[in-house]
């Protein structure tokens, strides 16, 4: 077949580009490397973390893939901040704000050489968003691979995850438990290679990118140590050469359509609410507006989806359970069933409708229900507004039955304030506890709060607390939360105003969050912004330019945000 007109002709063809060709030929690339159409394996590779240790070696597959194609692969490395080495340090600042770095550096790597497709390997839980938020960018022939989910620790006949250690954690400091207990769950939660095996924001968006149409149907499903992981890394490099030859743009696929098909199956998992602030990330990076696609979509989608997988961290089951009992072929066919999802093109050039019609079941499996007979009616997650969020927030539903709170605040103006003193025993049950100066721009960062609500958890006060804060929570966290409150309070939102006692009413069915406090008129008595925490570096830089949760908290902008 004809190669198409293609970015890296401009390259190496006419006299002019000789430099550029004889740099080429040093690095390894001959007449027939260069005349090939040439894509980028964008990797995300890292010795320091599980999630994305063995993405080197899934590299190697991928390249072969590429060469068999017809293509030339062109390797790429990009950062990575592993949420569960960082959470709860200082060093979590750094994750939200590395889906930017890793979209910008690939943007630049892959315009910089005029490259002609992507290929992405993605682990860790920023990698994938911004994987998608760097193709949609580029809008490229695409293909995202996730390097797949670790699997479960054995602790004597029990399944562990790095969840039951944050909430080893909270039981060893309410004496539930002994420092050598907590050793132990410490040494067996994670045998090998792979990311966080529950639904936490990893899986979620693995899932998200499928249902998007810019992962092929399945191949994220393969657990990181599976013997078939290879062939899914070579698959992948086939695909991406295919795509550049029938001209299947990255923004084909990230539509209206197939980003509400991705918050369904988000929804029907209960999966993270980080996925709430990337997909939106991913839409304006596509190039969509807030009427396009915004917070209220979420809403919609999860009053009308229930949750029909059994999985942690509200559930029973972990990734590798669900690919086992049918993957996400499976649950795409109880979706299309049950009419809560449309049909989408994919970067397979087949639509999401002929990928999941013939999906298979393992006989007897129980981690794939149906939506005639769900775990829950509605979806994990709300999207809330009142005058504690006139901007909106996210309320995650997942682990309970809740719809409604209401108690006194608790205020902390930092996540290690409220850290100590769940440690310290002093919060109580019918608390509402408030985290802020942790969004966006104030944190910066919107750091994750799992070392609170998972000690909160292990202190056992799990169903009897809830939690509000302008940061953001993982995937791993489950109980009455409600996150990413806009506007934040380094930017003098009313959540700023709120203090100790104010009674505080969640109600995720009304979609309100308010307080019966004035706090206007603490308002206009006056606000003084926090002293910025860096005043230099990627840290201020970031925390100058990003954008409000609402809207995805992203640094660049498609179309006027304000």
């Amino acid at each position: 077949m004809a190669i198409p007109a293609s970015p890296s002709r401009r390259l190496v063809e006419g006299p002019h580009r000789a430099p550029a060709r004889a740099m080429l030929r040093a690095a390894g690339y001959d007449d027939a490397a260069m005349a090939r159409p040439m894509i980028a394996i964008v990797n995300t590779w890292t010795s320091v973390t599980p999630c994305n240790m063995h993405l080197n070696t899934l590299a190697d597959h991928a390249r072969e893939g590429i060469i068999a194609a017809g293509g030339t692969p062109v390797d790429f490395n990009t950062i990575v901040v592993t949420d569960g080495i960082a959470m709860g340090t200082e060093g979590m600042r750094a994750s939200l704000m590395s889906r930017e770095c890793i979209t910008d550096s690939a943007e630049l790597a892959v315009r910089g050489h005029c490259l002609d497709a992507v290929l992405f390997l993605a682990g860790c839980d920023k990698t994938i968003p911004a994987a998608a938020m760097a193709v949609a960018r580029l809008d490229l022939p695409s293909v995202i691979l996730y390097g797949g989910s670790i699997m479960p620790g054995r602790l004597g006949d029990k399944a562990v995850t790095i969840q039951d250690v944050f909430e080893a954690v909270g039981a060893c400091a309410a004496g539930r438990i002994s420092e050598e207990e907590l050793s132990e769950v410490e040494r067996r939660a994670c045998p090998g290679a792979g990311a966080c095996g529950g639904q936490f924001t990893a899986n979620t968006m693995a899932l998200a990118l499928t249902f998007l149409g810019l992962s092929p149907m399945g191949l994220n499903d393969v657990p990181a140590t599976d013997t078939r992981k290879p062939e899914a890394a070579r698959r992948a490099g086939e695909l991406v050469v295919e795509a550049f030859r029938e001209r299947r743009n990255a923004r084909q696929f990230i539509t209206p359509a197939s980003l509400k098909n991705a918050a369904a199956a988000v929804s029907a998992t209960a999966g993270s609410t980080n996925a709430v602030l990337h997909l939106i990330a991913i839409a304006r990076e596509a190039g969509l507006s807030r009427e396009d696609f915004n917070i209220d979509d979420f809403d919609a989608v999860s009053r009308t989806t229930p949750v029909i997988a059994d999985l942690k961290p509200g559930g029973r089951y972990m990734a590798p359970d669900m690919a086992r009992a049918g993957g996400t072929p499976l649950l795409g066919r109880r979706l299309k069933e049950a009419g809560l999802i449309t049909d989408t093109p994919t970067v397979t050039g087949d639509t999401l409708f002929a990928l999941v019609a013939d999906a298979a079941e393992v006989r007897g499996q129980d981690v794939i229900l149906s939506a005639g007979k769900p775990l829950k009616s509605r979806g994990g997650f709300g999207i809330l507004y009142g005058d504690l969020a006139p901007q909106g927030c996210v309320a995650k539903l997942a682990g309970h039955d809740r719809l409604r709170f209401e108690g006194p605040a608790r205020v902390f103006d930092s996540e290690e304030a409220c850290f100590e003193a769940v440690q310290s025993g002093v919060i109580t049950k019918g608390d509402v506890v408030i985290i802020r100066y942790e969004g966006p721009a104030g944190g910066p960062g919107m750091r994750e709060m799992l070392a609170v609500t998972a000690a909160l958890q292990g202190a056992g006060l799990g169903d009897d607390v809830a939690l509000i804060t302008d940061g953001r929570f993982s995937g791993a966290t489950f109980g009455f939360m409600v996150g990413h409150v806009a506007p934040e309070a380094a930017h003098g939102g009313p959540i700023a105003f709120i203090e100790d006692g104010d009674i505080i009413t969640i109600d995720v069915e009304a979609r309100r969050i308010d307080t019966g406090a004035d706090l206007a008129a603490r308002a206009k008595a006056g606000f003084t912004p926090p002293v910025p925490r860096y005043r230099s570096g990627a840290y201020a830089k970031y925390a100058a330019l990003v954008s409000s949760a609402s809207d995805g908290a992203v640094t660049s902008f498609p179309f006027d945000r304000r």
